[in-house]
């Protein structure tokens, strides 16, 4: 099984950080290690998958709380584990509650306050990623948690890069300019560099934000990408949390 640290997030012995890919003992296409229960994979298959995945985290969470994400800019606050509710972010102080965000192109942003010991799970396509959800999850944990922004580290998820999200003329006009490239006479969307200037506006600093090079579209041993294989694309999980203490 393969899974994505960030050697960011890795300085922090008291959270636990992970992000799935398509590699895995037994893993078979066209799903591979699939996380996600709504695509047409076998559900026993998934829970496989997700209870692989989940030993990996060594017993430091109690538990993986997901949402259903509908690309939209709601921000749950989680306080224990409970039924999936609709959200595309959540943020959460408690102690072993791991959050999940899934994904097959677009970026997933994760955050942690080591001062105030919060972390945040983002799940930001296009969609997403117009409705400012980054900058309004940190906008939220300053004012649910006192989370100052420059105490903030970030790591932002492979995803689709700016060379290959071709899209239309309706979504190229809700970006910025300097979000849209023109490629072989398509514009193509920086999901990454957006969401990551929408870190740097709202207080973080350079130093403390880690965003990764590595492209869902083009990794296609590695990664999910519903843009390259559609309806026959499983989904990555990634998942943050405060680790148990005795774990630490």
């Amino acid at each position: 099984m393969v899974i994505l640290r960030s050697a960011l997030l890795e300085k922090y012995p008291e959270i636990i950080f992970g992000f799935s890919t398509k590699i895995s003992d037994g893993s078979e296409a066209p799903f591979h290690f699939n996380m996600s229960q709504s695509v047409g994979d076998e559900i026993e298959k998934v829970e496989k998958n997700r209870e692989l995945f989940f030993g990996s985290f060594n017993h430091a969470l109690h538990g993986i709380q997901l949402q259903r994400q509908v690309h939209g800019d709601t921000i749950s606050i989680i306080t224990s584990l409970k039924e999936a509710e609709q959200s595309d972010a959540m943020i959460t102080a408690e102690m072993g509650i791991g959050l999940g965000v899934s994904t097959a192109d677009c970026n997933a942003v994760f955050l942690f306050d080591p001062e105030k010991f919060v972390v945040a799970g983002i799940h930001s396509g296009w969609k997403g990623t117009a409705l400012k959800i980054v900058s309004k999850t940190v906008e939220k944990m300053k004012s649910e948690f006192g989370t100052e922004p420059a105490n903030l580290v970030a790591y932002l998820a492979p995803s689709i890069s700016g060379r290959n999200y071709g899209v239309g003329p309706e979504v190229a006009a809700q970006f910025d300019g300097k979000y849209i490239t023109q490629i072989e006479g398509r514009s193509c969307l920086d999901l990454i560099k957006n969401n990551y200037d929408q870190l740097i506006k709202n207080g973080l600093i350079n130093k403390n934000i880690q965003m990764t090079t590595l492209c869902s579209y083009e990794g296609e041993k590695l990664f999910h990408s519903y843009r390259r294989d559609g309806l026959k694309s499983g989904r990555a999980l990634g998942v943050i949390g405060i680790k148990i203490k005795d774990k630490r």
